[in-house]
This record gives structure tokens, C-alpha cells and sequence, in this order.
């Protein structure tokens, strides 16, 4: 008659050829143990999965699994099979697993819960799935594998860890990309900040900014397969400005409705300037900003 045997959880990381960090780190995960100061504590889910209490002379009580459950304690559920969490992705990327969330959130892929992370239109069309811990009903999200390939994902980190990103050379497109459109006019309106924009109207938006102390980037890649570039981005609230100054050409307006559809597809927050806007940006910006929980000084 078999008798069962249960060993702790730290002697079965061992066998498990794990770290007893990175086990406890999963069943905290899973809901099978909650923290409690500086002892762990077997919740409920925890004893159904085969877990127990046991006492030692030497070391007091601690928390012993069925040895027969151990591939089962670390197994993902099935809607969960193949996808890669924020943990697995920083050590895929050799970067604190504090940085990763950060870093996705700015690319507009998750975004900050009052706990946890949520995801975005644009995670979840990157193959994003959204999860809870159980025990805690924390939000946080997993991904499915590509993501570990996505060119924008790729760049940043390249940056966040100070690899150089040399362009390269761009393919030739057709008159009405924003690639060509960027090249036809040269970035030479040298702004209070230093950036180097392409129109006048441009140079008065990012003087505004900078005066206003509100960081902002100016041309940046927006995070999505497409090669797009918006005018400004606003890292605080994640929102893009976009000016539309060439409202009579109508290969501007096509360019203009290929833009909007983009960032409507996303659901990315957008706010459009025009000509009439620029000589009152004191009043517009700030109202339109303030939509964004963005406060101008």
C-alpha cells in the first residue's frame, strides 16, 4: 500500500531544478500561498492543489506539497499555454522585470491599473491576453510569443539599454507616405528646447510645450507594425498631437485620413490642431490636454 509523500516546497524546487525564489514566486502567483509578513501561508486553492501543513522540531511549521502534484503546481491553464508574462519577457530581454511593464505601458501596450496592469486595444491586438491572481484579483497580462519579435519592443529596448539604432535605408514609397512626406520637408525650425521641426506652426506647438514643462517627444515611431509618425507625443497620459497645416492639398487630406483611421484603429488618444489653433494655443491646449488629465502650467 503506497503511502503519500509530500516534501517542502523549497526541497521541491530541487528536484524541480528551480529556484526556491522563482517556485514560491508561482504558487504566489497561482493563489496556492499568500505573504503574511515574513511567513507563507497555504490558502485554500493552495490545499486543493495538494498542499498541507506540516511541523518540524527544529524549524516549526511549513507548507508541504504532494509530490505526485508537482508538474501541476507550475503548469499554465490552458488559456494560458504558450503566452510569456512580464517576467519571462525581462529575462528573455536581460531587463529588471520592474522596467518591463513600464516599458510596454509606454508603448501604449498595457497601461496602468489602480493595481496591476491592464491591457490596451493595441496589446490586445499584438496577441495580449488579460488575467487576474486569483487570490488577489490583480490585473496583469500575458502575451502570445511574437511579441518576444515585435519590431517596436525590439527598438526600445535596444535603446533603454544603449545600443546604437542605426536606420536603415528606407525603401522607396509611394508620393503620399508619411516617409516621403518627411523627407520632402526638412526639419529646420530650431525650437526653444533645440528639437528641429518642419514648420513654423511646429516650432510654436513645441515652444508651447517646453514652456509648459510638459515633456514631450517630437516625430516619434508610433508603436505598431505601420510606418507611421505622429508630430508630438506626450509620454505623461500617452496622448499624440497631430497639426494638420496643408488642408488644400488633397494628397495631405489622403495622407491625413490613412493617420486618423490608424489612430482610431488603436484607440490611441489624439488631439488635433489646425491652422486657426496655433495663434491661440493658451487657450486651446490646455482645454484639449486637460481631456487627458494633462494640467499645462
Amino acid at each position: 500500500m503506497s503511502t503519500t509523500k509530500y516534501v517542502s516546497t523549497t526541497a521541491l524546487a530541487k528536484e524541480m531544478k528551480m529556484q526556491a525564489k522563482e517556485l514560491f514566486e508561482q504558487l504566489l502567483e497561482k493563489g496556492l500561498i499568500q505573504r503574511d509578513n515574513d511567513n507563507w501561508i497555504l490558502t485554500e486553492l493552495g490545499k486543493v492543489a495538494g498542499g498541507v501543513i506540516k511541523s518540524h522540531p527544529q524549524y516549526g511549521t511549513y507548507i508541504a506539497w504532494n509530490e505526485d502534484n508537482k508538474l501541476t503546481l507550475i503548469s499554465s491553464d490552458d488559456a494560458e499555454e504558450k503566452l510569456v508574462n512580464a517576467t519571462t519577457l525581462s529575462k528573455h530581454f536581460n531587463i529588471s522585470k520592474f522596467r518591463m511593464n513600464p516599458i510596454l505601458s509606454e508603448l501604449g501596450m498595457i497601461q496602468k491599473s489602480i493595481k496591476g496592469w491592464t491591457l490596451t486595444k493595441l496589446g490586445e491586438s499584438l496577441g495580449g491576453k488579460q488575467f487576474e491572481y486569483v487570490q488577489t484579483g490583480i490585473p496583469y497580462v500575458c502575451w502570445d510569443e511574437r511579441i518576444l519579435t515585435n519590431k517596436s519592443l525590439l527598438e526600445t529596448i535596444q535603446s533603454v539599454q544603449g545600443v546604437s539604432n542605426v536606420e536603415e535605408k528606407e525603401m522607396k514609397t509611394p508620393p503620399t507616405s508619411p516617409v516621403s512626406f518627411r523627407d520632402k520637408f526638412e526639419a529646420k525650425h530650431r525650437t526653444a528646447d533645440g528639437h528641429y521641426v518642419r514648420s513654423r506652426a511646429e516650432m510654436l506647438i513645441d515652444n508651447w510645450l517646453y514652456m509648459s514643462e510638459i515633456v514631450h517627444a517630437y516625430e516619434r515611431k508610433l508603436p505598431i507594425e505601420e510606418e507611421l509618425y505622429c508630430d508630438f507625443y506626450l509620454p505623461v497620459g500617452k496622448v499624440y498631437i497631430e497639426y494638420w497645416g496643408m488642408e488644400n492639398d488633397e494628397k495631405y487630406l489622403d495622407r491625413k485620413k490613412v493617420k486618423l483611421d490608424i489612430y482610431n484603429k488603436y484607440g490611441f488618444k489624439l488631439i488635433e490642431l489646425e491652422d486657426a489653433d496655433i495663434q491661440n494655443l493658451d487657450d486651446i491646449l490646455p482645454k484639449k490636454l486637460l481631456k487627458f488629465g494633462i494640467q499645462a502650467y
